[in-house]
């Protein structure tokens, strides 16, 4: 991409983004004012929000302590910079696409909250009745930015940040809204069938999940991939680090959806630790089954499955099937990501083995384990089989979506870096950064 192409698509972004700023200004949008019912419920989904919201810089920080040095700060940022542009999306219209007035049970009409049009501090008699509507929608953006952020650690080392910018905008509001409105709208198709998904374990982690096996297997694979050179992730406290500050999101995440500071929150709470740390335990006793020494990567990966687990489930389920679901879903991801390496595909960061598998199996336990709803363990099949036929819709929409996702998006903007800036780094070639300031390599830039 040339220098000049590349101010165009900066100038073409910034007047959007100038736009948007001056109709938000004019747009005559209504916010319906309402008083505070429950003070309690209020302060833990601000909490709760607040806590979702840090679980992207963590994921930033466990991605960025995966690669090499010379990639470090791209991929950071490609999690980071999610912040800002479905922040901006989710005010104008995504919100509305998740949970606006039901077209069909597919999809949110665009304009009932149009520039938060009809959100304020009063709640909403069927979608948030306990809480204000727009403390609900505050606290839905916060998964709509982790979402695309998780498809990152597939692309790392090789994206064009121009183009993944444009990817994750596009995947954003076609596929993540869409998928969203089946399953949490009150007449969205897969609600009205029954299927479970608590805080997010289809709607996150699944379609980030399918989108990332998409993504890598057209945006091929690494120089160093190719040479089937050793990777060494360039900072394993920055893991630590970011796993840390995801577990402790979780908590909002899970004991959030709840909605209130009740029960049910206190469950999600005890079942998102129990999973995890089952999780955890059972990636480093099968690293060393296989003959490997216990290592902190092993301990976070682990961690960070049992969290997607769960995720699903957690409202659903008792303590005991939650500890289950950790170990369970642990050694599966074990296994899938066991078979990756043995395979030509360069998921960089094994997106798809731990996200999508552990939302798959994490999707399959909820509808086994969740005694009240139906489950199987229960004698009942109508459950299962509903989140059966769910999975096989989620897998066709994301991953057949993504795939027409990306052939657009590299269209338009070509989504790999060329041969020579890989070798450099995209933290030179992409953001002109380094953490090494002595390089030489600034000097010599060519800018893409």
């Amino acid at each position: 991409m040339t220098a000049k192409k590349k101010r165009r698509i900066g100038l073409f972004v910034f007047t959007a983004l100038l736009l948007i700023g001056v109709l938000a200004s004019v747009y005559p949008a209504h916010h319906p004012a309402g008083e505070v019912e429950n003070s309690g419920d209020v302060a833990w989904m601000i909490t709760s929000a607040g806590l979702v919201l840090l679980m992207t810089p963590g994921l930033s920080f466990f991605y960025g302590g995966m690669v090499t040095s010379k990639n470090i700060i791209s991929t950071m940022l490609q999690s980071f910079i999610s912040l800002g542009v479905i922040s901006v999306l989710w005010y104008v219209v995504g919100f509305s696409l998740a949970f606006g007035d039901s077209i069909g049970g597919l999809i949110g009409n665009p304009m009932t909250y149009f520039m938060f049009d009809n959100v304020g501090t009063a709640p909403h008699p069927v979608i948030a009745s306990g809480i204000p509507f727009v403390l609900f929608a505050a606290f839905q953006l916060k998964f709509a930015i982790i979402a695309p952020a998780l498809i990152t650690g597939s692309l790392a080392e090789r994206v064009r940040f121009w183009s993944y910018l444009l990817f994750i905008c596009l995947f954003s509001l076609l596929i993540y809204c869409p998928l969203a409105h089946w399953t949490w709208h009150p007449e969205g198709f897969l609600f009205q069938w029954g299927v479970l998904d608590f805080a997010g374990g289809t709607v996150v982690h699944i379609s980030a999940g399918f989108a990332a096996l998409a993504c890598a297997m057209l945006l091929g694979r690494r120089k160093s991939h190719l040479s089937n050179e050793e990777h060494k992730p360039v900072n394993i406290p920055f893991v630590l680090l970011g796993t840390g500050l995801l577990w402790f999101g979780w908590f909002g995440f899970n004991a959030g959806s709840a909605l209130g500071a009740n029960s049910l929150a206190i469950t999600a709470f005890i079942n998102t630790n129990l999973a995890s740390a089952a999780a955890m335990m059972s990636w480093i006793l099968m690293d060393t089954v296989r003959g490997k020494k216990p290592s902190a990567l092993g301990a976070c990966i682990g961690a960070v499955v049992g969290l997607v687990a769960i995720t699903p489930a957690a409202g659903f389920v008792e303590y005991g099937p939650s500890l289950f679901i950790g170990i369970i879903a642990s050694i599966i991801s074990n296994w899938a990501l066991h078979l990756k390496t043995k395979s030509t595909l360069d998921d960089t960061l094994d997106v798809f083995p731990c996200h999508g598998v552990g939302g798959i199996v994490g999707m399959i336990a909820t509808s086994i384990f969740a005694k009240e709803e139906g489950g199987l363990i229960t004698g009942e099949t109508s459950l299962f089989l509903y989140h059966l036929l769910a999975l096989v819709i989620v897998f066709v929409f994301t991953f057949g979506g993504s795939i027409l996702l990306y052939k657009l998006t590299n269209w338009i903007i070509p989504m790999r870096v060329t041969e020579d800036h890989e070798i450099m780094g995209l933290d030179l070639s992409q953001h002109l950064e380094s953490i090494d300031h002595s390089s030489d390599s600034f000097g010599k830039l060519t800018v893409e």
